[in-house]
């Protein structure tokens, strides 16, 4: 009976002690070679709590539930420091360190690092056209209601549409909302809002799920040849690793959507992180009887394989369902019930799906990209609200843009000199559908056609190498 108790014991206190303690974990590499630096101390300011990296860079130690500062120092690496780490209940934190390597004479050397020092302000590495920020700050940042494209809005020189609050558009120094270009982990995404405008980049809801950013740096002058077709900004977008550790996942059930996120191992050195979300907005407006019903759902996935220590394969892809219509309200009468029921109703869905590799070689590294994207983009409009008989349909006006993109750039770094060379291609189709009811057909009381209806047509379609 004795042993009982004692193993009872023993088991509620190791549970108790489980739930109040979490995980950090990450990889630290050199900025400009991405060569994994082993033997790096990395620790959380001020304690003994940290750990040591690894041949292949990376690192893992156990804290307590709480916010902290954690600080990596290498010899010959500027020493460096991210703040306001949060660790949760049982959950893995991912830190990961990009370190620029700095020149020292032979001789003993002393690793310290500045207190007040998060990064360079300005170098010739980073100038001050650069702009980064973390998910910390993506997530922490108020109103920004965990949308990156609301969060970019309130750095320094970006402004938004004069739509205020209901537009995601982001205007660089002036320039239009479609002459920024956005990558995520190398990969071209044109569409990462809900309801965007087609050939802009606005919409009304952010589709990128927060909390698998690892960091996003915008470049709003002096980007790299290799993002073209940029004219005012482009904005790389790093996601981390998945749990590598075990199977996690959380739930959140807001006001407006709810969102489901997972991720775990896929073998010792592969990941996944995966994410769908669902609005209830249509049903919310019913509720407080708008005339507006509008509807979304996306979806967002990341998988990394790791065939050996120097060669990363990550597919990942994005994608979201949008759809806006008119409804009646309680107050309608019979005139404008039937008008509202009459009016068009927007069907939109989009995704992107790709496979990035990226290997290293001697001072430096190579990066291949394939992706493909496409956006559907549908007006609609039936004849007594009759929606989906296409006997009475008035009007279609869809619009198709599909693209498959090859991106190939190779990156050294020799004696302070980081050179650059690159091959891109696209394959680019667009498809336009158009029916235009101007007006029904005249009949007699038989039933016989006196005056034909009237009705514009026109189908297209483009496609060229670019």
């Amino acid at each position: 009976m004795r042993a009982i108790l004692l193993g009872a014991t023993f088991l509620i206190c190791s549970t108790l002690w489980g739930q109040n303690t979490g995980t950090i974990q990450g990889n630290a590499k050199d900025k400009n070679t991405e060569e994994p630096l082993a033997y790096a101390k990395v620790f959380v300011e001020g304690t003994q709590m940290g750990a040591i990296t690894d041949f292949d860079g990376n690192y893992s130690f156990e804290v307590p539930v709480g916010t902290y500062t954690v600080v990596i120092t290498i010899n010959g690496y500027e020493p460096f420091k991210k703040f306001n780490i949060p660790v949760n209940s049982g959950n893995v934190e991912t830190v990961n360190f990009e370190l620029e390597s700095v020149t020292q004479e032979i001789g003993p050397v002393e690793v310290v690092y500045d207190e007040n020092k998060i990064a360079k302000t300005t170098d010739m590495i980073t100038p001050l056209s650069v702009q980064k920020l973390t998910s910390v700050e993506i997530e922490s940042n108020p109103g920004g209601n965990f949308d990156v494209s609301k969060v970019v809005q309130t750095l320094p020189g970006v402004g938004g549409s004069s739509g205020g609050a209901q537009r995601n558009d982001i205007i660089i120094r002036g320039g239009a909302p479609n002459e920024n270009v956005y990558y995520l982990d190398g990969i071209e995404i044109p569409v990462l809002n809900h309801f965007q405008t087609q050939g802009s980049s606005g919409g009304a809801q952010g589709i990128l799920n927060v909390s698998f950013i690892e960091d996003l740096k915008l470049s709003s002058s002096a980007f790299d040849a290799r993002y073209d077709n940029a004219l005012a900004s482009t904005f790389v977008i790093k996601q981390r690793q998945g749990n590598r550790e075990k199977l996690s996942g959380n739930a959140r059930v807001g006001f407006t959507e709810s969102v489901l996120t997972l991720e775990g191992p896929m073998g010792k050195k592969n990941d996944f992180l995966v994410s769908a979300r669902t609005s209830y907005l249509d049903f919310l407006f019913t509720l407080i009887d708008l005339p507006i019903r509008p509807n979304f759902s996306d979806f967002q996935f990341k998988t990394t394989f790791r065939p050996n220590n120097k060669t990363t394969i990550t597919a990942l892809g994005l994608g979201a369902y949008d759809r806006f219509n008119f409804a009646a309200t309680r107050e309608d009468n019979n005139e404008t019930e039937f008008l509202r029921r009459s009016l068009p109703f927007i069907t939109q869905w989009n995704y992107t799906t790709g496979v990035a590799i990226k290997r290293r070689v001697e001072d430096g590294f190579w990066n291949l990209a394939i992706s493909r994207n496409m956006f559907d983009n549908q007006l609609d409009q039936f004849e007594d609200a009759r929606n989906g008989e296409e006997e009475f349909r008035n009007f279609l006006l869809e619009s198709q843009e599909i693209e498959n993109k090859f991106r190939f750039d190779y990156n050294k770094y020799v004696n302070g000199w980081k050179y650059s060379f690159g091959v891109m291609g696209q394959y680019v189709k667009y498809n336009s559908n158009l029916f235009n009811k101007v007006s029904g057909a005249v009949l007699d009381s038989a039933g016989n056609e006196l005056v034909p209806a009237i009705i514009i047509e026109n189908e297209s379609a483009i496609e060229f190498f670019k």
